[in-house]
């Protein structure tokens, strides 16, 4: 479950990375080209690590962890208002990732990776 919902995360920040690069400006090229960039890398980053995850790579928890941590604090910065939707939404993918790897069912199964 933690992996497929990292996958949708991912396939999103791609996508939004993508309609970024269509929005290029040449008064604006530096920001234009390093922020599409940015969402392209982290989401291709976020694809491999929940598919190493599902590989049962225990070096990927971390960085998926990592990425979780950083959605609770964007999902915090969009509170109230009319932007409550997004703030729910955000905090519970994040908190469902979290507890789908720190299940002790998934730590015994990344665990048995370290031990090869």
């Amino acid at each position: 479950m933690a992996a497929s919902l990292v996958a949708v995360e991912a396939v999103l920040l791609v996508g939004y990375g993508v309609v970024l690069v269509t929005a290029v400006r040449s008064e604006r090229l530096a920001m234009g080209v390093t922020t599409p960039l940015f969402f392209l890398l982290y989401g291709a980053g976020l694809a491999y690590c929940a598919w190493a995850v599902t590989r049962l790579h225990s070096w990927a928890r971390a960085p998926l962890v990592l990425a979780q941590l950083i959605q609770l604090g964007v999902a915090w910065s969009f509170r109230g208002g009319t932007s409550t939707l997004v703030t729910v939404t955000l905090a519970l993918v994040a908190l469902v990732v979290l507890a789908g790897v720190f299940h002790p069912a998934s730590l015994e199964a990344l665990h048995h990776d370290d031990e090869a």
